[in-house]
């Protein structure tokens, strides 16, 4: 059975969505960046003069209709004028993540055939330098910040030399040379992380983001005034086309000054809507229970008895029924008391989360929602530009991904797995047939890799098809949702499921140590550091009954049997994870392999 979103949006480009938004809005602060510690407003009109410079600018240094150029750089207003000057210039940028090392990049600024490359900071140029000469097809390196020895020039320099033939004459040509740029035309390259092997570079035009982000703008609620903190990497095709999102819609977008400054850069830029990954939520979620378990016995009971109350407020609420007065009164009482203060961390004015890039625990979407923080989760991947469905404020299950959106077509294959059509699916894979004709067949179904289903008109997640475990004796499982379950315990920082081919399923956590330690020192134990920690009976045992108690309701073959501790968080530096915060497995398995081959040594007794 097919499903459908309804009909696609009209065709349309990225260049129409800016100049329109320009024209239609003209606000003082489009765009805010903090400099000094205070938000600086930048507006619509400044945006457009220095868009139309850098796209002169690299029409004099000869970069011609269809290049390739990349952008190496963190979240910041630079990012978005190097991404329009290249759009409304007919070129195709390449995105790349500021955290990828020298030789992750080269791969794909030779695999793209980058002509020019935009970065950020000193520390960005120098990776540059130090694989320049292995990229033969490079030829101007612009940095953001102002650093002449080692980049060729800066983006201000750009600029000068947009401005030194900017006039009537050559404005009417670029505006007329944006206009003729096409729906179908090459508007970026995304090269995916790469979970599960070397990364691929998806073709994305601009009608596929474009129709995404019509389709998304009707989906989300807009009030004219919203304003935006981005901070997940617009190297990202979720940020990116959120960021895309909040233009169209008039939107002002402030971006933070970094991943660990977004709790700060919150309060500061007080935003109505947030996108972000789960692992935002589950640390706030850890947050919220670290600080109330700290507290004094009177608040304590004062928390859990909210928590209580707004637990049996969503029931009701989420189910339809109208919580009964006493219940509402007691839920008045718990928003006074408890609530606000939480809301009050995010600004007091977010609206709406919107989260995506992994399956968000839905004990934890449910615990947001009775706060009264709303977080829609929706669903998608790069090659679809990225929004498949989402939940809306009016149409909304947890648990679910929420239904299509127009445009999208889904069928769900034989084997379980979502396959999907429309304006979204990217037009293939950069310099790989191969790859493109495995993902997309001769009817244009894109093939996930993901398995769902389709429940009501809504869309579930039960996890990637190449994560499933299937353990030697045969058993299917689907770690994503047991994973889920378990970092929901306080005592849990992370966890990754194990037992492919294995007699049974276990488990690798790293232990919230915060807890974990203040946990031992009431216990009066001593350790010299974590690896000692970690070794004692007394805390492996507690581990082991902390994840078990999360355990309830799986089938016996899905109740990991042993579980492994270890000292820190999978890091992005060791390859562990990927720019959003996704556990490479493949990898996780060989570093770890050790550890894990200990976990089988002996087969516990039924």
């Amino acid at each position: 059975m097919i499903v459908s979103g309804g009909p696609a949006p009209r065709p349309g480009t990225l260049n129409e969505l800016f100049f329109t938004s320009i024209a239609k809005f003209d606000r003082p602060d489009a765009l805010q960046v903090n400099i000094g510690g205070k938000y600086r407003p930048i507006s619509h009109r400044e945006i457009l003069t220095r868009v139309q410079r850098a796209a002169l600018g690299l029409g004099a240094l000869g970069v011609a209709r269809g290049d390739r150029v990349a952008i190496l750089s963190e979240n910041r207003p630079e990012w978005a004028i190097a991404d329009y000057a290249c759009l409304t210039s007919g070129l195709t940028d390449v995105p790349i993540y500021p955290t990828l090392p020298a030789d992750q990049i080269a791969y794909i600024l030779k695999d793209a055939g980058t002509v020019v490359i935009f970065v950020s900071s000193i520390e960005q140029a120098v990776k540059i330098s130090a694989i320049r000469a292995e990229v033969p097809s490079l030829k101007h390196v612009i940095s953001f910040d102002g650093i002449p020895d080692a980049a060729d020039m800066s983006l201000a320099e750009l600029e000068t030399r947009g401005a030194a033939v900017e006039n009537a004459e050559s404005l009417v040509r670029y505006r007329e040379s944006a206009d003729a740029v096409q729906p179908g035309d090459l508007a970026t390259l995304i090269y995916t992380s790469g979970t599960t092997g070397p990364p691929k570079g998806v073709m994305l035009t601009h009608d596929n983001i474009h129709s995404n982000v019509e389709a998304t703008r009707g989906k989300l609620p807009f009030e004219g005034d919203d304003v935006a903190l981005s901070f997940l990497p617009l190297s990202h095709i979720f940020q990116r086309t959120g960021d895309y999102l909040m233009f169209a819609t008039g939107s002002s977008i402030a971006y933070a000054q970094g991943l660990d400054t977004v709790p700060i850069n919150m309060q500061e830029v007080r935003p109505t809507m947030v996108f972000s990954v789960p692992r935002l939520y589950e640390k706030m979620y850890a947050r919220v229970l670290q600080n109330a378990l700290a507290s004094g016995f009177v608040k304590k009971r004062i928390f859990f008895w909210a928590r209580d109350v707004a637990d049996r407020w969503a029931d009701d609420t989420l189910a339809g029924r109208k919580p009964g007065k006493v219940l509402a009164r007691k839920y008045a009482i718990a928003q006074k008391l408890v609530f606000s203060k939480i809301r009050e961390r995010t600004g007091g004015r977010l609206r709406y989360f919107v989260s995506g890039g992994a399956p968000l625990a839905p004990e934890i979407n449910k615990f947001f929602y009775a706060v009264g923080l709303t977080i829609l989760e929706g669903y998608g991947l790069t090659e679809t530009s990225p929004v498949i469905a989402v939940n809306t404020p009016t149409d909304f299950r947890i648990g679910t991904v929420g239904r299509l959106v127009e445009g999208v077509e889904v069928m769900i294959a034989a084997d379980g797995e979502i396959l999907c059509r429309g304006a979204g699916v990217m037009k293939g894979y950069y310099n790989n047939p191969v790859a493109t004709a495995e993902a997309i067949d001769a009817d244009r179904w894109f093939h996930t890799g993901d398995i769902g289903e389709l429940r009501d008109g809504f869309l579930i997640i039960t996890d990637r098809k190449k994560d499933i475990i299937v353990t030697a004796g045969g058993k299917n499982i689907a770690p994503q949702p047991i994973e889920n379950l378990v970092k929901t315990n306080k005592y849990v920082s992370q966890a990754v499921m194990i037992g492919d081919k294995r007699k049974f399923p276990s488990m690798l956590i790293v232990p919230n140590f915060e807890q974990l330690e203040a946990w031992a020192k009431k216990r009066n134990l001593i350790w010299t550091d974590r690896s000692q920690l970690l070794r004692m009976p007394t805390i492996q045992a507690k581990m082991e009954k902390e994840v078990n108690s999360k355990m309830t309701g799986l089938a016996h073959y899905e109740t990991p049997k042993k579980i492994g501790l270890l000292e820190h968080d999978f890091s992005l530096e060791k390859g562990e994870m990927t720019p959003t915060q996704k556990v490479k497995r493949r990898v996780v398995d060989k570093h770890y392999k050790e550890l894990i081959d200990s976990l089988y040594e002996e087969t516990p007794a039924a």
